[in-house]
């Protein structure tokens, strides 16, 4: 019988040799080798794709983060999986092992600001011409795909604007058309939704926020389909990325209580948007809560279940009211990097939200994205309660 996904967080990847709860961290450069036909022999079972429990030069990685490996690979029910220093990192070997000059990369309008850069700017210097499509929109995504189309990029939901998309529709829209598909999962994390199971070819999700969980640490992870696998890790290979032992270990860490950390997210935040519901200054909430809603639909055909990330909108002629209202929190940090187990706020204005194409807010609408940590969330509601006075009409 095999074990729950929670079972199996707290039960693999132990140090069976020091007999130790968890693996060692090994840091490495040089691997040592009795002789010379050994480490040939070692190389050609590497080269062929066979599983090996070392590599054979430490850039490769080393137990530490195979053991991180290993355990993402099953959580995310997945080919295989890399590691990257950064979130972003993943978002950028999944685009350059796949696109080359020429090719065209259809992607939505509402993804993190960083990876519009990398893909309006970086990419037109290699000739990969970016298209942008309506994340609202299924009939625009489809008038968007041409013949160069080598690539469709999704996040989902939208980065701060939590747009929600038909992804069974994208996924067999691609397929039909033997193109990739990738897709930033960060807010959901495979412990809610499985990407590679539906049918998507890379899988890219933050590290450094919930697989880690304690806000001390910069990883990301990049999982793959079998089709796709061969091109992504020829590129890791050359371009160098690599993920420390050190931080490897640290994601490990949080990793084992991911579960009970995200389930925990979801109840506060729904306990939390309960009350914001009822604010008259707050126009709308932006997250999948309302049964009725599009939003809501198509989370609940995907998902098992929702972070602890969204967006309010609140109406006030006084932009600098708002900034007070964020200012006077006291247990929300003001700060990025959201996933870790306090909660924070962040005023989102147009520098941070990059070029959008299909979003607008209303004239006196402000967004601010909230992360709900793991406080207690009367406390939370108390401290929202005596921010929000300050919020003038």
């Amino acid at each position: 019988m095999k074990n729950s996904i929670k079972t199996f967080l707290k039960n693999t990847e132990k140090d069976r040799v020091a007999r130790s709860a968890n693996p060692a961290i090994v840091r490495a450069s040089t691997i040592y080798f009795k002789t010379m036909q050994e480490m040939r022999q070692h190389q050609k079972k590497i080269s062929k794709g066979k599983s090996v429990n070392y590599w054979d030069y430490g850039r490769q990685g080393s137990q530490t983060t195979m053991s991180l490996q290993r355990i993402l690979k099953e959580l995310e029910q997945s080919y295989d999986v890399f590691l990257t220093q950064t979130g972003f990192g993943a978002v950028a070997l999944a685009i350059m092992s796949i696109c080359r000059p020429g090719d065209e990369i259809v992607i939505s309008d509402c993804v993190y600001r960083p990876t519009q850069k990398l893909t309006t700017q970086l990419l037109k210097e290699f000739n990969i011409n970016t298209i942008w499509y309506n994340p609202n929109s299924f009939e625009d995504l489809k008038k968007k795909i041409t013949n160069k189309t080598k690539l469709i990029y999704v996040e989902n939901p939208g980065s701060n604007s939590f747009e929600f998309q038909d992804l069974g529709k994208i996924v067999s829209l691609a397929k039909r058309k033997n193109i990739f598909t990738a897709i930033d999962n960060t807010w959901a994390t495979a412990y809610f939704f499985k990407p590679i199971k539906l049918g998507f070819d890379l899988s890219i999700t933050s590290a450094t926020k919930y697989y880690s969980g304690h806000s001390d640490v910069m990883a990301g992870t990049l999982a793959v389909s079998k089709k796709a696998y061969k091109k992504v890790w020829w590129y890791n290979h050359v371009s160098g990325y690599r993920l420390s032992a050190d931080d490897a270990y640290l994601v490990i860490r949080g990793i084992r209580t991911l579960d009970l950390r995200m389930d925990k997210h979801q109840e506060n935040t729904l306990k939390v948007i309960k009350w914001l519901s009822k604010q008259k200054k707050i126009v709308k909430i932006l997250y999948p809560y309302k049964p009725s809603s599009n939003s809501y639909k198509l989370w609940k055909k995907y998902y098992s279940g929702a972070s602890g990330l969204l967006s309010i909108i609140i109406k006030s002629k006084s932009k600098n009211s708002v900034f007070k209202f964020v200012n006077s929190l006291k247990l929300f940090g003001i700060g990025y990097s959201w996933g870790g187990y306090s909660s924070l706020a962040v005023y989102n204005d147009s520098a941070e939200m990059g070029t959008r194409r299909f979003f607008k807010l209303e004239k006196n609408h402000h967004l601010v994205r909230l992360h709900i940590g793991l406080e207690e969330t009367n406390d939370l509601i108390e401290d929202l309660k005596q921010s929000l006075k300050f919020v003038r009409p």
